[in-house]
């Protein structure tokens, strides 16, 4: 008897730890994901802003290219400058849904953001990047042939790899979405993270760390491509303005490396962070780091969504018809208080 008594005690004795061990597991786990509502409502605030200035912002601009009642033959560049005003309007539009993210705690709201909201604002996230990458090739084609023109300033060819570019990045996108509604978890009743992590199946990690990798390697080729292409005209600017200072050539080469420092500056504010980022949250999975690279993270999505409001600059700087248009768009109202007045 003392024998079985004793075996009796030990049994739940080991039956109280395992369940006390799996009760700090799923406490520890929850503590993981915990998400402060504080910081849920800086981002809430901050994406409503500048969802409010790039709908704004961009709306304006795709009115200018496409229901100007002024508009000039379309060149290379403004083929591209359209994409990504397309590409900004696109991803203001996808804000709200990020901001109900944070917003609830809904699992339906979960479900439908990770499915669809995310995948459409890294869609038009990385549109915006390849497109800033063509704009600076175009600008670096006309330095080095000036003369004549070359097949990638030709507008048939922009049409052509703009096209290309939204289908790659829609076909890429539809076979993410795909694999999540095939493969995905069903999230808890109340889930305790913000995150889409939860949702991810086996298969879709995998399908998931590779498309990051090849994300990343698509925004390291264009990041290399805008410094080569500001340093080699750099290049150009000094040995022309070595051998004739005062010359045309020297001010449009001038011009020309400024355009391109200011449209490697926005690049590197916006996206830049957020790539130093994006794949040590992907891999490293740690308890003790997960709550520190999600903020960290989001935080360098935030300053990736200053695009939509600072790409309006870039084309001021590169096209008049919408620096026309700008100039006529405050005029009018001054014209009208002037008459007024008088």
């Amino acid at each position: 008897m003392p024998d079985l008594n004793g075996k009796a005690v030990s049994t739940v004795f080991s039956f109280n730890l395992s369940s006390a061990s799996d009760h700090m597991i799923v406490n520890d786990s929850s503590h993981c994901n915990q998400v402060h509502t504080s910081a849920n409502l800086f981002f809430m605030l901050v994406y409503s802003v500048v969802f409010l200035v790039g709908l704004l912002l961009n709306g304006f601009t795709l009115k200018v290219y496409f229901c100007s009642t002024q508009q000039r033959p379309s060149n290379s560049v403004t083929i591209y400058l359209k994409n990504l005003a397309a590409a900004d309007f696109l991803m203001s539009l996808c804000l709200p849904i990020r901001i109900s993210h944070f917003a609830s705690s809904s699992v339906t709201i979960l479900t439908v953001y990770c499915n669809f909201g995310a995948n459409a604002f890294y869609l038009n996230m990385y549109a915006s990047i390849l497109f800033m990458g063509y704009i600076a090739a175009n600008r670096y084609v006309k330095i080095v042939h000036p003369p004549g023109t070359h097949i990638l300033q030709e507008v048939r060819a922009a049409k052509t790899i703009s096209v290309v570019t939204w289908v790659c990045l829609l076909t890429m996108t539809a076979t993410y979405i795909t694999v999540t509604l095939l493969t995905q978890e069903s999230p808890m009743s109340t889930p305790n993270t913000l995150s889409c992590d939860e949702l991810h199946s086996k298969q879709l990690n995998l399908f998931y760390k590779g498309l990051q990798f090849c994300l990343v390697a698509i925004f390291i080729f264009v990041l290399v491509s805008l410094i080569l292409f500001y340093h080699k005209t750099s290049r150009r600017l000094t040995a022309a303005q070595q051998s004739q200072p005062a010359s045309s050539d020297s001010k449009k080469l001038a011009k020309s490396r400024r355009k391109m420092l200011v449209l490697v500056s926005v690049f590197c504010v916006c996206f830049v962070p957020y790539h130093l980022v994006r794949l040590p949250y992907t891999f490293l999975k740690k308890c003790s780091w997960s709550q520190t690279f999600f903020y960290l993270k989001e935080l360098t999505v935030m300053m990736s969504i200053l695009n939509v409001c600072l790409d309006p600059l870039l084309y001021f700087i590169f096209c008049k018809a919408y620096r026309a248009q700008m100039r006529r768009s405050v005029k009018r109202p001054m014209r009208k208080s002037t008459q007024r007045a008088g």
